[in-house]
């Protein structure tokens, strides 16, 4: 990944964009627990299988009362956050780029004056695996940067990983921010790098979103085995929608730990 800086870091928690408010995401931290016997001429020490560890945090942030921002996504009754943080390649996040995405619990918040402004500092409890299966693999690739889309997705797709992917299935996730009518969002994927070629990935979807449930955001597995192809790419379908704002990415399984 190209070297980057934190102005071209963008975070959306739930389907809110926080990177006007964000000033620093903390830790994105992805390990394994190690088998702490070891023979003599064992170089590294084994990894247990499953035992993968998911933390990010905490986000500090400017706290005001705009109702898309801190304060109605820290007020919220919802514990189980989506986290995507999405890093741009010395410019805003773009499709291809790199992305760092999970739920994690809502542990705590706590809101103190600042100097001319008031700040607030989310922290993160565990990763939650409510619809991600055994996967454990946060690190992903956008599909589609936050902007607004009117029509079907015609254009080619990303290679996030290079030939001969492995056959361990992923998650799509999702921001959708605002949207009339109701909209699907889809991963798509393609052995070959052409409009025609690419086909909905089985279980990497959305469902149906109506206008009304906007913000909208989510994380959707595959099955665990699941040869994802080569090249990905968004996709959408309206009903009697026309507009979509949102983010989205998938993050391909890469390990059976």
């Amino acid at each position: 990944m190209t070297r980057t800086h934190l102005k071209h870091y963008r975070v959306y928690v739930n389907a809110y964009d926080l990177s006007g408010y964000a000033r620093s995401v903390g830790t994105m931290a992805w390990s394994f627990g190690a088998e702490p016997d070891m023979a003599i001429s064992d170089s590294v020490k084994n990894v247990i299988p499953g035992a993968g560890d998911i933390q990010l945090g905490p986000i500090n942030m400017f706290f005001d009362a705009d109702a898309a921002g801190a304060k109605a996504l820290l007020a919220s009754s919802t514990n189980t956050l989506t986290v995507s943080v999405a890093m741009g390649a010395r410019a805003d996040p773009a499709i291809g780029d790199r992305a760092f995405t999970w739920q994690f619990e809502k542990n705590s918040y706590s809101v103190e004056q600042g100097a001319g402004f008031v700040a607030a500092n989310l922290n993160l409890g565990g990763a939650s695996y409510a619809s991600t299966k055994s996967f454990c693999v946060p690190w992903g690739v956008v599909l589609a940067h936050n902007t607004a889309r009117v029509a079907v997705n015609s254009t080619t797709g990303v290679d996030d990983y290079g030939a001969g992917p492995p056959s361990l299935g992923g998650v799509f996730w999702w921001h959708l921010l605002s949207s009339n009518g109701t909209v699907t969002l889809t991963a798509q994927e393609a052995d070959t790098n052409s409009d025609g070629s690419f086909a909905n990935i089985t279980g990497a979807t959305s469902g149906s979103i109506t206008a009304a449930a906007t913000p909208a955001y989510g994380m959707a597995a595959t099955t665990e085995i699941y040869a994802v192809k080569r090249y990905l790419r968004w996709q959408l379908a309206f009903g009697g929608g026309s507009t979509a704002t949102f983010v989205c990415g998938f993050n391909r399984n890469t390990s059976t730990t």
